[in-house]
């Protein structure tokens, strides 16, 4: 008799999504991109926000106006060249640079560990499907078998109805001899 394959489930099935998220858990914490903090929660929001029209729109009015109202005359707070609108760009850019590039950094982190996942997600699934082939073919084995083993009883069966079917005209012909001979 063949041992039978030992299956291994690779993952035991809770609930759909859970069971499905499984390994993402471990990097949960790359969740938030500065972290959970107050500071961090509006840091990241800051970071987001240097990308969106909106930014770029309301920053393209506002440079607008500022050297508009400085051109025309109207006021003289920074004239030509403008040393405070080259200053204030100066500020912004050494703020929002660190924030970017550290946001680019934890979603490099963030990818990395989502793509670790899903290979092993992908392995998890390959494992899966090599157990259930290994099983299916266990199990065409035994069909084969069994099929095996019915054919040689039907054998049998035939084998023992002719014997007894032999047996029967035997018996009939001696039942039947004896009854004709008195």
């Amino acid at each position: 008799m063949e041992k039978e394959p030992k299956v291994i489930d690779p993952a035991p099935v809770t609930d759909g999504l859970d069971n499905y998220f499984r390994f993402h858990r471990p990097h949960r914490h790359l969740g938030p991109v500065f972290g959970d903090d107050w500071f961090s929660l509006k840091a990241e929001a800051f970071a987001r926000f240097f990308g969106t029209p909106v930014f770029l729109v309301t920053q393209t009015v506002i440079v607008a106006i500022w050297i508009g109202l400085n051109v025309v005359g109207f006021t003289k707070f920074d004239v030509y060249p403008f040393i405070l609108l080259n200053l204030a760009f100066s500020l912004q850019a050494a703020y929002a640079a660190p924030l970017i590039l550290l946001a680019q950094t934890r979603q490099a982190d963030r990818d990395k560990a989502h793509a670790d996942a899903d290979a092993q997600h992908r392995e998890a699934l390959a494992l899966a499907s090599e157990q259930r082939e290994t099983l299916a073919a266990h199990q065409a084995c035994q069909i084969m078998e069994l099929l095996q083993q019915n054919t040689q009883l039907t054998e049998l069966v035939r084998d023992l109805s002719q014997r007894i079917e032999a047996l029967t005209t035997e018996m009939h012909g001696k039942i039947v001899q004896g009854a004709v001979k008195p």
